[in-house]
């Protein structure tokens, strides 16, 4: 196993994506007054440009054929280029009409949402301390739902929208290399962002070209901005279990919830707070059992170790 492929790699590739994705707020109110689905046809189209550039750079191109030849995994990959675009249609239009908190709740919920897919998909049982975290989170929805007014379907569709792309990118991540993965899930759903683009051009008429020359190159910078996160999330995928991958969640959605605070000034009734801190509960009930999950499962395996084993692996330096 070479430095790059290690776990600790892994880490360090998931903090530096999620840490880009928390403040993605910011460079988003950059590209007004194009709205949601003209920046999201964008970033696919030019990240579509970015990964073809990587490709030619890294000489990927053999490899690229050679994944994209396999329909499984194209059509797999396709499956979960959907998901990440209805995920940031959602998320720039959350934060186009200035509800950033409310997507930091809905990454803040993602974890809870990776445990629920892992019982209705993977078949998974829940053990005790999961369920009481699934129902404090379940509560902290209807506090916030009934205080705010409205149903967070914001939250929830980045939750479950993510949710889903990560159980995806992660059951295809060991056959996938990062650049050829993203190429592929980009490639898939660029022929529907060409077709918005056309029909926004024909009906409300497009921004870009439009609203100066920084606005073209913000527009321009989205290809590099949406690619370099994936492709670290899809390296840290590679190389972290899913359990620690989902601890590294929590950091997008503090940056996010700061921005949305501090340098937005969106409003924190409340109901909020006390929705918020339920969630925080659940989340930190989620990370005890984690936690102690994998103590358990160390010292078991080291109880079924030979002895010769046991000694050769007490003897090497930590």
């Amino acid at each position: 196993m070479t430095q790059t492929d290690t776990p600790r790699a892994g880490l360090l590739y998931a903090v530096a994506a999620y840490g880009l994705w928390g403040v993605l707020p910011v460079y988003f109110l950059l590209l007004r007054p194009s709205g949601a689905i003209e920046i999201v046809a964008f970033r696919i189209l030019w990240s579509l440009v970015f990964c073809a550039i990587l490709l030619a750079v890294t000489r990927s191109f053999g490899r690229f054929a050679a994944l994209a030849r396999d329909r499984t995994i194209t059509g797999t990959l396709a499956l979960a280029g959907a998901f990440i675009v209805v995920n940031w249609t959602t998320f720039i239009f959350a934060t186009l009409t200035g509800h950033v908190v409310e997507a930091a709740l809905g990454y803040f919920i993602n974890p809870l949402v990776t445990v629920l897919l892992g019982v209705f998909v993977l078949r998974e049982k829940l053990k005790p301390l999961q369920w009481v975290a699934v129902g404090v989170s379940v509560v902290a929805i209807l506090v916030i739902a009934i205080g705010y007014g409205s149903f967070p379907w914001i939250s929830l569709v980045l939750a479950f929208s993510f949710g889903f792309y990560g159980l995806i990118k992660k059951r295809v991540g060991g056959r996938v290399d990062a650049v050829s993965g993203l190429t592929i899930e980009t490639l898939a759903v660029a022929i529907p962002a060409g077709i918005a683009l056309v029909v926004v051009g024909a009906t409300s008429g497009l921004a870009f070209g439009s609203s100066g020359t920084g606005h073209v190159v913000a527009v321009v910078g989205t290809g590099v901005i949406t690619a370099v996160p994936l492709l670290l999330f899809a390296s840290a995928a590679r190389r972290l279990p899913l359990s620690t991958l989902g601890l590294t969640q929590y950091i997008a959605p503090i940056l996010q919830l700061v921005v949305g605070v501090v340098v937005l000034h969106e409003p924190m009734t409340t109901s909020r707070w006390v929705g918020f801190a339920l969630i925080w509960v659940a989340l930190v009930i989620l990370s005890i059992h984690a936690v102690s999950s994998g103590r358990r499962e160390r010292v078991s395996g080291a109880r079924r170790l030979p002895v010769t084993t046991s000694r050769i692996a007490n003897e090497t330096p930590r």
